[in-house]
């Protein structure tokens, strides 16, 4: 009975020591509910390996830093770990990673001041809240279980917020910059109402949290719009692209129609003259020709299915024309599971890079021909991007090719395909194989689950 006593005593009263080593399992599941609602809202991927690393790293930093940092000052110091750690560990994009903290910090800062003016009705201020074991135990796990229990109502209904990764420079760095000021004027804020809202009347705490609220509902408003619009803009050019596409091929159509009857003239001409010869080389110009027709019906969004990669390569068709370099297209999966593998921003980096190299080797050939083919080897669960190409570099190392710096082609950085290795190098998952024989010069891109 004396130890429950005494067990009781040192819950009730104030023990800071107490509540600090309370504290350190209560961080380890503060890091975990808060990584499920997160990760959630934003649809953020991460393996489960990753997930437990993040939560036991993250963990093991706050419980050290936390004996000796003072609480007045953990917060900014919480601001810049935190983002940081997803980042690296969650390998969440970086306005995902800003934002985690932001969306997370304000909803718990929310539900903490809700939960210390509760408290203050009975007569409980935010100090006692901090000294007092039983209090601090409370509060904490009642912050959590709403939390918890938010993130089980956002996952039912999926709700979440899509953050477009592949915005413009300039569209990347105003986000950023909004985003970090807005992580700013939440600390302070969140500085305020834990530390200063046991002096502030409940009305003005009540008034402070509304105005938070509305605050940061305004700028979660005027950053979607700012991916909406990016996203729109994407679109149109994808229609712009696609409206072309139909042109040329209503206008390719037309052409034959117009001319069958000289076609088969023509063909007539030599099955009466037995010319064999001449017939092949007829055929295979004819032939040239209707492979340029069956391209444009392959660069359709309804076989190229995903948005992003469209507009690549519809883009890259139209520079590929120009240079009278004809590029043969071979679609034969769900392009929409590219994503689920990697991130889109970096597949249509890769893709640009090697599409560009191929146009740029192949237009000074004597035939100018590039093979692009998208398919997935069941066997492997792999997919896999094949591009082939004509070239005249028949010396061109395979290897060196990869350095910075190095390049086959006068005025150029070299950078591309240096780049192009960094990004594998940031995910297993990723492989490239270069080869080269008398006709083609190929790359292999292998992406695995």
């Amino acid at each position: 009975m004396n130890t429950l006593q005494t067990i009781w005593s040192a819950l009730t009263t104030p023990n800071t020591t107490l509540t600090n080593i309370l504290g350190i399992p209560l961080m380890f599941l503060d890091l975990t509910v808060c990584m499920l609602f997160f990760s959630t809202i934003l649809n953020i991927q991460s393996t489960k390996r990753q997930k437990i690393i993040y939560v036991i790293v993250l963990g093991i930093m706050a419980n050290i830093y936390s004996f000796i940092i003072p609480p007045s000052y953990k917060i900014f110091f919480n601001m810049i770990v935190w983002p940081i750690m997803i980042f690296f560990v969650l390998k969440a994009s970086l306005i995902k990673s800003i934002l985690s903290v932001i969306i997370t910090l304000i909803v718990t800062s929310i539900l903490e001041s809700i939960i210390i003016n509760i408290f203050l009705v009975f007569g409980i201020d935010s100090q006692l809240l901090v000294q007092i074991p039983l209090y601090r135990i409370i509060s904490v796990l009642l912050i959590y279980l709403v939390l918890y229990l938010l993130t089980l109502v956002i996952k039912y209904f999926k709700v979440n917020i899509s953050i477009i990764d592949n915005l413009t420079l300039k569209n990347k760095i105003l986000l950023g910059i909004s985003l970090l000021l807005i992580l700013l004027v939440l600390c302070l804020q969140f500085y305020l109402i834990i530390f200063h809202s046991s002096s502030m009347p409940l009305l003005v705490s009540s008034i402070n949290i509304i105005l938070l609220i509305i605050y940061f509902s305004i700028s979660v408003y005027n950053i979607l719009n700012i991916s909406k619009l990016a996203s729109t803009k994407q679109d149109l050019e994808s229609a712009n692209l696609t409206i072309n596409s139909l042109s040329i091929l209503h206008d390719n159509v037309r052409s034959f129609k117009h001319d069958f009857d000289n076609i088969v003239n023509s063909i007539g001409g030599y099955v009466v003259n037995e010319d064999m010869e001449g017939l092949k080389k007829y055929y295979n110009q004819l032939l040239e020709e209707c492979n340029k027709t069956n391209n444009l019906y392959a660069l359709s969004p309804k076989v190229i299915n995903h948005p992003a990669i469209y507009h690549m390569l519809a883009t890259k068709y139209y520079e590929a024309d120009k240079e009278n370099v004809t590029i043969n297209l071979n679609v034969f999966l769900d392009l929409n599971e590219i994503e689920t593998r990697m991130k889109i921003y970096d597949f249509t980096r890769i893709l640009g890079i090697l599409l560009d190299n191929a146009i740029e080797a192949a237009k000074v050939c004597k035939k100018k021909v590039i093979n692009v083919t998208f398919r997935k080897e069941i066997s492997n669960d792999m997919i896999v991007v094949i591009i082939q190409n004509t070239y005249t570099n028949k010396d061109v190392d395979t290897e060196d090719i990869y350095k910075k710096g190095v390049s086959s082609k006068e005025n150029h950085s070299g950078l591309g395909l240096w780049k192009i290795r960094q990004i594998l190098m940031r995910n297993n998952n990723l492989n490239l194989f270069t080869s080269k024989d008398d006709k083609y010069f190929t790359q292999q891109f292998e992406i695995f689950k």
